[in-house]
């Protein structure tokens, strides 16, 4: 597994020490080591009220910033002995890990809490904290960045956000274990946390909690998932569902992966499994379209794709399955169809055997002027890090807008919600050498020894729930998760055919974080509101007296 694997919406690469605004006010030199303990790990909140203007109408709301503190499986909550306990932690190395999840949630004031969605709204990374689409997408303010360029230092502009869904749901903005204002604790506590399966666990230890303190369980629910969050949800509904018999109205995933298999983030690592390349090719052409590097072709970038996606899965899967049988002139013919497609040429085409990740595709394609094209939305470019290198060596989205949304969420919360002080905001934890990928699908006794595929939990949810709805939202210019995977991935689902109706599609002329882009953000808003209206359960009022 790569690095790259690990920075899907989390945009973590440059999330490193250096960028985290919002230091920790250093500790009495009194405090204990308890003390520190007990301050991480209780139970908070902070509750303010606002109001957020939507399509012209106001919404007057009340804020909740705090944590919870969740503990692992199997973790026992009922008081034992002192001997009982020693014993219990001696044979569970995680019998004494907890983690405290922070999050803010946000609802309209005066509704009644049966009448009213309630999303549950994550990032991804793995070991992201959710400020992205809490200031980008769909909190009532948000942080305005440059649309396909770098976002000049602060001020940054906060705003009223006239696309927030609050409209048609109520939000609880989770940050993941380790992350945000929260913190993980115990002798084992990555592995108890940091994990496919642990992770979901503690969402789910998470959205119960949260039912049950402020009064939704008889509340429409929503899982909103972002990149990885995506992964996330999958697993996570079916854990609701089977396991804790919390039905789901509905799972909106934006930039989906549920296949790591599927990734085009070094493929070369696993031969003979050639659909990255093939799943990627029409990110490829969208994104050369968008930087004129198709000369030959005077249409729009929906017609284009139509013609890349059907070579992708016929002509290029063809030659990609002869492998090394495929004669010179079959060769020559497929790179030019490539180069016509990618921009690339197609020397460099025939020397990558055809086969060319999206590392390679990011380095190349504007390489005549030493610029790298963005990975999370292609449309961003930047200087080129090291112009001898193979690949890519930093994404220029990721350092475009980093800054401005940490520092806005970090002024926002202390500021507006009045939580935080004397904390420090984590919005990534380091994963790199914990996060464990195995994962155990329904069914099986144990974790399956592959790349991560959750397309099973999606599938055995929404097999036990044949009413959930899903509803897939992808940007053309995504390469850490390119939409023709999100399409593939749902059309392969271990489902029955009648249930495919449930699943919905919306695509973007923007990139992984399809809000940075403002007519995107508007559609995005737009085509959730109208999801959660159309599957929440609701009658509407009958008319007249």
């Amino acid at each position: 597994m790569t690095k790259r694997y690990l920075t899907f919406c989390a945009v973590l690469p440059l999330l490193g020490a250096t960028a985290l605004a919002g230091g920790e006010a250093p500790k009495p030199a009194q405090e204990s080591a308890a003390a520190v303990t007990d301050r991480h790990f209780t139970a908070e909140e902070v509750r303010t009220s606002g109001s957020v203007t939507i399509n012209g109408a106001r919404l007057d709301y009340q804020a909740i910033a705090g944590t919870l503190v969740v503990h692992p499986r199997d973790w026992d909550d009922v008081p034992r002995p002192a001997d009982e306990d020693k014993k219990a932690k001696e044979s569970d190395k995680n019998a004494d890990a907890e983690a405290a999840m922070s999050f803010v949630a946000y609802m309209k004031s005066g509704a009644d809490a049966a009448s009213r969605p309630v999303t549950f709204i994550f990032n991804g990374g793995p070991g992201s904290a959710t400020v992205w689409l809490h200031m980008g997408a769909f909190g009532p303010k948000r942080v305005l960045t440059a649309e396909d360029s770098h976002t000049p230092a602060a001020p940054y502009k906060i705003v009223n956000n006239d696309q927030s869904i609050l409209d048609a749901s109520d939000l609880v903005f989770i940050d993941a274990p380790g992350t945000g204002f929260g913190r993980i604790a115990g002798e084992n506590k990555e592995a108890a946390f940091w994990s496919v399966d642990a992770d979901a666990y503690a969402f789910s230890e998470f959205i119960t909690q949260f039912l049950s303190k402020y009064g939704r369980w008889n509340s429409p629910k929503y899982l909103f998932g972002e990149s990885y969050g995506t992964t996330r949800a999958a697993v996570l509904v079916n854990q609701l569902q089977n396991e804790r018999d919390v039905d789901v109205n509905g799972v909106i995933m934006l930039s989906q992966i549920l296949n790591f298999d599927l990734s085009p983030d070094g493929p070369d690592n696993n031969p003979g499994i050639d659909l990255p390349y093939q799943l990627a090719l029409p990110t490829y052409a969208a994104t050369a379209w968008y930087h004129k590097k198709l000369p030959g072709y005077q249409g729009g970038v929906r017609d284009l794709l139509n013609e890349v996606e059907t070579f992708a899965l016929t002509d290029y899967a063809l030659a990609l399955q002869a492998g090394s049988s495929l004669g010179d002139e079959q060769r020559q013919a497929i790179a030019e169809r490539l180069q016509r497609y990618t921009g690339l040429p197609v020397a460099y085409i025939l020397k990558a055997d055809l086969r060319i990740d999206g590392g390679e595709f990011e380095k190349s394609l504007q390489d005549d002027t030493n610029t790298t094209t963005g990975r999370l939305d292609t449309r961003f470019s930047g200087p080129t890090i090291d112009p001898l290198s193979k690949d890519a060596d930093y994404d220029p989205q990721s350092s475009a807008i980093s800054s401005a949304y940490v520092s806005a969420y970090n002024h926002y919360i202390r500021t507006d919600l009045r939580f935080g002080e004397g904390k420090r905001y984590k919005p990534s934890a380091g994963l790199w050498r914990t996060w464990n990928f195995l994962h155990q699908p329904p069914g099986e006794d144990a974790p399956v020894q592959q790349a991560a595929n959750v397309m099973p939990d999606l599938a055995m949810a929404m097999k036990t729930n044949p009413n959930l709805r899903v509803q897939l939202h992808a940007g053309y210019y995504d390469l850490a998760t390119p939409y023709f995977e999100g399409i593939y991935e749902m059309k392969h689902l271990a489902i029955p055919r009648d249930l495919q109706k449930n699943i919905s599609y919306v695509f973007y002329e923007s990139g992984h974080m399809v809000y940075a882009h403002e007519e995107s953000l508007k559609m995005l808003h737009d085509t959730v509101a109208a999801f959660i209206d159309g599957t929440d359960n609701i009658e509407a009022p009958a008319d007249g007296p």
